[in-house]
């Protein structure tokens, strides 16, 4: 996600903010970002502030415009932006500054409550300048530092007020000229490091911002507020009482602290995924309702839809087919998906009653946007669903989804992928509601089952060295087969996709019940074969048949590595390998089951020899058809 730099100094004895603050958003560049800004405090009272869309080239174009590499500062903060409200601006980007230009604000997260703050900022005579949710925030702090109430002329008191009013999602650093002997921040539900530096104190979204300058850092608490000055740094809690944070000595290089200890990006990546499900949910279920982040589609609309075509490629197509499962069960309305490659020259029977999902990790995707233009120009409604903010995907559609997963640096899709899933999983409710076929308390307590799948993840990576051991076994095997059935198809097809993508292993997946019409004769002694194994007790019908599917492959003398709910002891004897997954809702199990996949194609092509972030021949976004 989003990147921060803070930074307080000694005058005389440390470097400048400016340039420090510049070099700490280089150092975290790799996260990905689409805008960048800085503010530095002069300790007279002014405060400079300079931001830019696009590259780092064009801030530090803007900062040496304006002769700021020679400002006298040892205070200041800075941001990378991943845009996720409002499209990628100079307006929009960080910091964002209060009328005065006196406080400066950077933000990581989301606030889902901003529409209301927003509401009653302008309804006080506030003017927000930006797209954003967290321009609120300066002129919250404004109208508690300079109102009539108790917080006056007390910036930590207007913190704590502030961060008190916040719902969602937040790290934020906050920077007043009046104070221009300390930085304040506050963190719920997204990272924030403080850095203990010799004469100098820094703030970071994580160690990379500062690690060139110290190897000490002490880690935040939840709901924890931090002030740091040139001397040393205390944290309480949003009630103000003072609390301890945990200090901790970083052993990683500059590299190594970028991937946050892990050997690869997409590692990383794939244990941020319960971050990424929640990150996806955050904000979308507002009074009972399911919201999107952009919709220019009626309900009357979606009521008169009598057809849905998904189109995507790749990871995103597997997303789409089990979208089909979710909107058909929730809403009746029949679901095509569509190789978006494909789509535009079969003809398809599209129109006015017809909605389109097209579905991109990039939003630049080529062959998913003309499928898009294809079907606009039929009369066609579209709905998009996407990781970029202001990508020309969701600028030509009727209505989007953005699925905040933050920048994914591997060119192999999982994080983006399961939060494409949860995605999709929000469309079907929010079509489920708009058509009256599912009570506002169903779809509340699918949301809720939605939620809880974050943990349900989480607890799934404890599977790692197990999966880890099992790769072992099968890194230097030319092939391997997947089979599932019902919403584990897809899950087969997602697995097999990944193995071919990360070790060059000849893997395929198959519907399990398709295994005597044809794939059977491909197995033979010691070919591996992964089974997604359906729920016991929520689909004993279709487990039975997995189970006797297994049977059949075991016969055959292939070696099975089965993926099997928690609890589930009746596959233990057709089992070569087992790996656990929590028990979960039938439709909502692939969020699950495809984390050991990911991890299983890691971990193999890792042990073959092969970079896990940058496999052959593929690119990140397919941007030509």
């Amino acid at each position: 996600m989003c990147g921060i730099v803070g930074y307080v100094g000694t005058p005389g004895k440390t470097p400048s903010a400016v340039g420090l603050v510049l070099d700490g958003l280089r150092r975290m560049e790799y996260r990905g970002y689409d805008s960048a800004g800085i503010a530095a405090l002069d300790g007279k009272g002014g405060m400079a502030v300079e931001k830019r869309a696009g590259r780092l080239d064009n801030l530090a174009e803007a900062v040496e415009d304006a002769n700021l590499n020679n400002y006298e500062s040892t205070t200041g903060l800075g941001h990378i932006r991943w845009a996720t409200h409002g499209r990628p601006t100079d307006v929009n980007a960080h910091p964002h500054v209060d009328s005065d230009n006196k406080i400066a604000i950077v933000h990581n997260g989301i606030i889902e409550n901003f529409a209301v703050l927003r509401a009653e900022l302008e309804a006080d005579g506030f003017g927000l300048r930006s797209d954003t949710d967290s321009e609120t925030i300066v002129h919250l702090l404004h109208r508690e530092y300079y109102g009539d109430g108790e917080n006056r002329g007390s910036i930590d008191k207007s913190v704590r007020a502030v961060a008190n009013m916040l719902e969602g999602a937040f790290t934020i650093v906050i920077a007043h000229a009046d104070h221009p002997d300390r930085l304040l921040a506050c963190r719920r539900n997204t990272p924030l490091v403080v850095g203990i530096g010799e004469d100098a104190m820094f703030l970071g979204s994580d160690v990379a911002a500062f690690i060139e300058y110290t190897r000490q850092a002490v880690e935040l608490g939840q709901d924890n507020i931090v002030t740091i000055t040139k001397d040393g740094y205390t944290i309480t809690d949003f009630a103000g009482t003072e609390i301890e944070g945990r200090p901790f000595t970083i052993d990683w290089d500059l590299e190594a602290a970028e991937k946050d200890g892990y050997d690869y990006f997409m590692l990383k990546e794939i244990a941020e995924q319960p971050h990424a499900i929640a990150d996806t949910l955050r904000g979308h279920l507002h009074n009972g309702r399911i919201v999107l982040d952009e919709q220019r589609i009626t309900d009357e609309d979606l009521r008169q839809i009598e057809k849905i075509f998904v189109v995507a490629c790749g990871s995103a197509y597997h997303s789409g087919m089990l979208a089909k499962y979710a909107i058909e069960h929730w809403t009746r309305v029949p679901v095509e998906i569509e190789l978006a490659s494909e789509f535009r020259y079969r003809d398809a029977v599209l129109g006015p009653d017809t909605l389109v999902l097209a579905i991109s990790q990039s939003g630049e995707t080529a062959d998913t946007l003309e499928a898009l233009r294809h079907a606009r120009a039929q009369k066609a409604r579209v709905l998009a669903i996407c990781n970029t903010n202001g990508a020309q995907i969701p600028r030509e559609s009727d209505a989007v989804l953005y699925t905040h997963a933050g920048p994914e640096i591997a060119v192999a899709s999982t994080k983006s992928f399961l939060a494409q899933v949860t995605a999709n999983y929000l469309v079907g409710l929010a079509l489920a509601q708009a058509r009256g076929t599912k009570y506002a308390e169903e779809v509340e307590e699918i949301f809720q089952d939605l939620e809880n799948m974050s943990a349900k993840v989480e607890k799934t990576l404890e599977q790692w060295d197990n999966v880890n051991e099992i790769a072992g076994h099968f890194a230097q095997n030319d092939t391997m087969l997947f089979i599932g059935r019902n919403v584990g198809y897809p899950v087969a097809l997602e697995g097999a996709l990944k193995l071919k993508e990360l070790a060059y292993i000849h893997a395929e997946g198959f519907p399990a019940g398709e295994l005597k019409h044809g794939p059977i004769a491909l197995l033979e002694e010691g070919v591996p074969v992964i089974v997604i194994m359906p729920s016991p007790k929520r689909h004993p019908l279709l487990h039975s048949k997995m189970v006797s599917n297994v049977q059949e492959v075991q016969a055959r003398g292939a070696t099975t590595i089965v993926i099997a709910e928690e609890g589930d002891d009746s596959v233990i004897p057709f089992a070569d390998h087992i790996v656990r997954i929590p028990e979960c809702p039938s439709l909502l199990q692939p969020l699950v089951a495809t984390v050991p996949l990911q991890m299983l194609a890691a971990e193999i092509a890792t042990q073959r020899g092969y970079d896990v972030d940058k496999p052959r021949n593929l690119a990140k976004s397919v941007t030509v058809e």
